[in-house]
């Protein structure tokens, strides 16, 4: 076990932590792996989901607060935001805790699954920690300013259900498996047309973070308004039947 795997199948990418025996605490050369598999995966054209997972009883204890402060290594912030950015349509799959810093790992992504065992807490001012900007901001745009001070102020320790409550988890997995749910999503996800899921994942995100180009917006409807998947989708509609697409 060590620093953090990427794997790929078909259009679909798998980034998965491998500390279990430290709940998958990050260090300074997770994060430049972390970092590494990013890049790798947006020059992967053919990669439209990338799920983040990991080994063990929890997700992530967030990072090591002993190695905070380093030089020369890429800071937390950076690889969260180059997450949250990244091409593919991203699935942050949660089992146990979520702490720290983690917790904005996986707001980064598009979509969050939890099961009934999963939860979190925000540790930051207990540890005499400032917050840096990006994730507070994330915090305060996914569930609200009032949660955000909840969680961020008091450091409570908040279960499953809240976490839905509060709009952390896109998912819960009352009924099904957190592996079902996960296989599920990534199948219906990449059945989509893919000029317009990555375009779309790229804009939402960009309107999220009040940056939204509107002449590179334009530029990917026209693209799919004359791509070959808007004619597929328009034929297997029209014949009730599931599309194929190409990506083109």
């Amino acid at each position: 076990m060590g620093t953090p795997t990427l794997s790929t199948e078909g259009h679909v990418a798998v980034i998965t932590l491998q500390r279990p025996d430290q709940a998958n605490r990050l260090g300074p050369d997770d994060l430049h792996c972390i970092h590494d598999h990013l890049t790798q995966i947006n020059g992967m054209n053919e990669i439209r989901i990338l799920r983040l997972e990991a080994t063990g009883k929890y997700f992530c204890s967030g990072f090591d607060i002993n190695r905070l402060g380093g030089s020369g290594v890429v800071t937390f912030d950076t690889v969260v935001n180059a997450l949250e950015v990244a091409r593919p349509v991203t699935i942050a799959v949660l089992q146990g805790g979520v702490y720290g810093g983690a917790t904005d790992l996986a707001l980064a992504c598009d979509f969050r699954l939890g099961s009934p065992d999963t939860n979190m807490f925000m540790p930051a001012a207990r540890l005499g920690l400032h917050y840096y900007a990006s994730g507070m901001q994330r915090y305060v745009q996914r569930m609200g300013i009032n949660t955000a001070k909840r969680l961020f102020l008091t450091t409570e320790k908040i279960e499953a259900e809240e976490m839905m409550r509060v709009g952390y988890l896109t998912h819960l997995c009352r009924d099904k498996s957190l592996k079902e749910t996960t296989s599920e999503l990534t199948h219906t996800l990449n059945a989509m047309a893919p000029l317009a899921l990555l375009g779309m994942k790229k804009h939402l995100t960009r309107l999220s973070q009040g940056t939204l180009d509107m002449a590179d917006l334009e530029r990917d409807v026209a693209a799919t308004m004359a791509s070959e998947d808007l004619q597929e989708g328009r034929a297997a509609w029209a014949e009730k039947r599931q599309p194929v697409f190409k990506g083109r």
